[in-house]
């Protein structure tokens, strides 16, 4: 569901980004979705977010032309239902990124994966 749902939300939101000047796609990967993240303990999980953020790379392609950005982040190790209490950064952490990609960051910035509103490797 991590890449194959963000493909059908696209899908379905397609028509009114076309509309928009400032249309932006932010997709939440994860580190473990990198190429130097891939763990064999939880092996499900990161070829979802390595599947994901080729989606990444190819919607930014496709979508290009249009002028709508698409770009992946990587929250790190979030305080949530899923990264538990101990995880070391807040979710205002986690989302700064996220909120960053969808309102003020550079529009020429595209098919890329941040951590911390730097570009990292896939």
């Amino acid at each position: 569901m991590n890449a194959f749902g963000a493909v059908q939300v696209t899908q379905a939101f397609l028509p009114l980004l076309s509309k928009s000047k400032k249309a932006r796609i932010v997709n939440t990967s994860s580190g473990y979705g990198q190429l130097s993240g891939l763990s064999a303990d939880v092996p499900s999980y990161c070829l979802s977010k390595l599947t994901l953020d080729g989606v990444t790379i190819m919607l930014a392609e496709a979508l290009q032309p249009q002028g709508i950005v698409v770009n992946a982040i990587d929250p790190g190790w979030v305080q949530s239902d899923m990264g538990g209490s101990t995880a070391p950064r807040t979710l205002e952490q986690g989302a700064d990124t996220t909120v960053w990609l969808a309102t003020e960051a550079p529009t020429n910035l595209t098919g890329k994966l941040f951590y911390e509103r730097h570009v990292v490797s896939y």
